[in-house]
């Protein structure tokens, strides 16, 4: 998924417009080279390159390009991919330096890199410099594409995320609530991100051992991914497991054995 991630952020520089053809030719050269060797594992090798890409963007655009944005998003994922978080972290900051100056602080452009930002402090540690950032992306996203929209649900589901790891799952909840109400309108009441996150708001009940609350939820999950995804699926063995914790704590031994017997006959099938 996150090779998948860098070839589309890649492509995007295509679109974009240099002084000269050859220098053109020359970055897109060096980004295909970059794709290559993602596909290949050898990330030492797209990072040098990634380095390349940027230099040539900064000496033929100047160093506030769009380009040159872009190609620092793109050395900054494959740090991140790496564990590299001190060397990803400035390039973004730069990156999302330039894009406000040349599209303004509103600009939806903008709450993807200040997603990247807040994700990289939280993979950190660092909740409370990830917060304000995961609350701009939010607040951008809903006057830009609407509150309804289903990247503000994303944006719900991340800045909840960050308060259930700080413990603060009575803030946590109704932004769930909200992202789970987007998907249903957006999606349909049967749509496997709508699984997610009725998944999503039962872990949190579960946390604070609101079980009844949970059993619905997980068992409303368990429906969707057993219809989209089949019987015997991974995920749907993970459902059943999270539905029998449940039942564990229910005091409802018949339905637990029967849910856990059911997730380790998937567990153990031969793989096809």
């Amino acid at each position: 998924m996150k090779r998948q991630f860098l070839i589309v952020i890649l492509f995007l520089g295509v679109a974009v417009s240099w002084p000269a053809h050859a220098q053109t030719v020359a970055w897109n050269e060096l980004n295909s080279q970059i794709i290559t060797y993602c596909r290949q594992g050898d990330y030492p090798e797209a990072i040098q390159t990634a380095q390349q890409a940027l230099q040539l963007a900064e000496q033929n655009c100047g160093p506030n390009h769009p380009l040159v944005a872009l190609s620092l998003n793109n050395l900054a994922l494959l740090y991140k991919t790496q564990g590299l978080y001190d060397q990803a972290m400035p390039l973004y900051e730069r990156a999302l330096e330039i894009k406000e100056r040349d599209l303004g602080k509103n600009s939806a452009s903008i709450a993807l890199t200040l997603n990247n930002l807040a994700a990289l402090y939280r993979s950190q540690g660092n909740y409370a410099k990830a917060k304000p950032y995961y609350k701009r992306a939010l607040k951008i996203k809903e006057k830009d594409l609407g509150p309804n929209h289903l990247s503000v649900a994303l944006s719900l589901n991340n800045l909840a995320e960050l308060y259930c790891t700080e413990g603060k799952y009575k803030t946590a909840e109704p932004l769930y609530q909200r992202a789970l109400r987007i998907r249903e309108t957006q999606l349909g009441p049967d749509h496997l991100s709508v699984a997610l996150s009725l998944n999503n708001l039962a872990d949190l009940y579960v946390k604070q051992e609101a079980f009844t609350k949970a059993e619905s939820l997980y068992a409303q999950a368990l429906t969707i991914r057993e219809k989209h995804l089949g019987t015997n699926h991974p995920v749907v063995a993970a459902t059943l497991k999270d539905l029998a914790s449940i039942y564990i704590h229910l005091n409802q031994p018949q339905k637990t054995s029967a849910l856990l017997e059911r997730a380790q006959n998937i567990e153990s099938a031969p793989t096809k």
